[in-house]
């Protein structure tokens, strides 16, 4: 288009007029009467098949919240090698890990400068601390994919458990490549994992209330050490960030993130109990933390043996403190994996027994004993499903047909897309979303419907913007009035809806390649 000797390119319209990209492509025209969310889902439907395409459009497209994403997990082996070198770590070899100081060479050399040093041992040690490049039977590979996954949070610990701040940076501007406004990150100081070990050599006697009145003298001084620990973490994500500059107000210091303090179940249970009192705690005392959650394999020896008493400690600590918010992992198992019994009870009784709010994972849910009235209730009391296609993929081989999406959905059960360990995983949001819709079938509207769900499930306080005075108002046509004002002013999750749907709306006006 020309006007006065001038080419306009890239200029949107609702006219129906053909548009210019800046490289001279036509683009797609918009229809009159057609609405922009109508004309948004008639375009994913052309480009669905094509891969790249896809890609494109849902990189772009809004995604609302990442509700199931580890700190450690988030990070790729890039990251902490490089971490590494700035703390003057080493390098295993043969088999490559990350591991203390002095690197001397014979078997431990430095990680500072490896990728210029050693190119060949980089590569190999990214793959041993990811899933890229996996191939099970290869030589330095674990067994399945499962043992390579959790195998590699061994290999990267030393240099992750003194980099939170770095970690929060890089979970932040990996949100934002994918147009992911909010995360809760399963984050804990470290001062929780002290904690639990402290207490780890008292004699366990499976008496809760005699057990808390024995840690409650020492949990303020904790909770207060936690709540310094992220108070330096968080200065230095910002630092790394430059947050402080006007410019950055854009992209990943945008991102808001809150925390889910987790325990760590492979642990024996004096450990477990005294590590979930503190987290119970730490969450009612610091804001940041809106919930609590429960992590390790949930198939190792130790997770699969307590797994009952585990779900009746949140149960009693959950009455001591009905406020906190709990998101539990149950169901990440798959047949073969563990005995037939293993898989009939765990979802039943993190909901049941333990009151979970949301399942992260589920996976198992078909083998659950009563599963269609397990299925019914989470679907009248809105208990929410993290589903996490990458992780459950690589972890348990389960994908495509055999995965349970497509029966939670059938029940009415709400169900989220996110990205577990998307560094371990080689992995981020945009290929949830694509999995969701090439293996899943999903849908524009089906995707969209999750990407609000995942801050309608969200932990964030405050009133929804659903059932409040903002209900009213459309933030694609009008801006708040004065109630609704009030309401994005005081609560964060409404606040964070609106902002969603603001980015839809403007989704969903721009103009797209045919």
């Amino acid at each position: 288009m020309t006007a006065g000797g001038k080419r306009y390119i890239g200029l949107a319209t609702w006219a129906g007029v053909l548009l210019l990209s800046g490289g001279g492509q036509v683009l797609a025209a918009a229809k009159p009467g057609v609405t922009p969310e109508a004309r948004t889902a008639a375009y994913f439907d052309g480009v669905v098949h094509d891969r790249a395409q896809l890609r494109l459009f849902l990189q772009a497209m809004p995604k609302g919240g990442d509700l199931h994403n580890h700190l450690w997990g988030a990070p790729y082996a890039e990251d902490f090698l490089a971490w590494a070198g700035e703390d003057g770590l080493c390098v295993t070899t043969p088999r490559p890990t990350i591991a203390g100081a002095p690197c001397d060479g014979l078997g431990k050399v430095p990680a500072k400068g490896l990728a210029q040093r050693d190119p060949a041992l980089y590569a190999q040690a990214i793959d041993a601390l990811s899933m890229r490049n996996y191939t099970p039977g290869a030589e330095g590979a674990e067994a399945s994919g499962h043992d390579q996954f959790f195998s590699t949070f061994g290999r990267f610990g030393a240099a992750a458990v003194d980099n939170i701040g770095p970690m929060l940076a890089v979970t932040r501007e990996l949100a934002a490549i994918d147009h992911v406004g909010y995360v809760e990150s399963q984050a804990n100081p470290n001062v929780l994992h002290d904690f639990g070990a402290q207490a780890q050599a008292t004699a366990w006697n499976g008496d809760f209330a005699g057990t808390l009145a024995a840690l409650a003298p020492k949990m303020p001084e904790a909770i207060a050490t936690a709540r310094r620990e992220m108070d330096v973490a968080e200065a230095e994500a910002a630092r790394r960030l430059d947050c402080a500059r006007a410019a950055a107000k854009d992209g990943p210091c945008q991102v808001e993130i809150r925390y889910q303090a987790f325990v760590e179940r492979a642990q024996p249970p004096s450990f477990v109990f005294a590590q979930m009192a503190l987290a119970f705690a730490l969450v009612e005392a610091d804001p940041r933390f809106v919930g609590v959650n429960i992590v390790n394999p949930e198939d190792h020896p130790t997770s699969l043996a307590d797994y009952s008493l585990h779900m009746r400690m949140f149960q009693f600590l959950a009455a001591r403190h009905p406020t906190v918010h709990r998101a539990l992992h149950a169901g990440e198992l798959a047949p073969g994996l563990t005995p037939p019994r293993d898989l009939t009870f765990h979802i039943r009784e993190a909901v049941e027994i333990a009151g979970a709010q949301r399942i992260g994972h589920g996976v198992d849910i078909a083998h659950e004993t009563g599963a269609q009235a397990l299925l019914a209730r989470m679907a009248r009391d809105r208990v929410a499903v993290e589903i996490n296609l990458t992780s459950n993929d690589g972890i348990l081989g389960v994908k495509g047909a055999d995965h349970p999406l497509a029966l939670y959905r059938r029940a009415g059960v709400p169900v989220v897309l996110s990205t577990d360990d998307e560094g371990v995983s080689r992995g981020d949001m945009t290929q949830e979303y694509l999995w969701a819709a090439t293996e899943q079938g999903l849908r524009y509207k089906d995707l969209k419907a999750m990407a609000r769900d995942s801050l309608e499930y969200a932990f964030l306080p405050g009133a929804s913007l659903r059932t409040s005075a903002c209900a009213r108002r459309d933030p694609a046509t009008s801006t708040p009035d004065a109630a609704c004002d009030k309401v994005l002013a005081a609560s964060p999750k409404a606040s964070a809806q609106w902002r969603l749907e603001r980015a839809f709306t403007a989704f969903e006006r721009a103009p797209r390649l045919p």
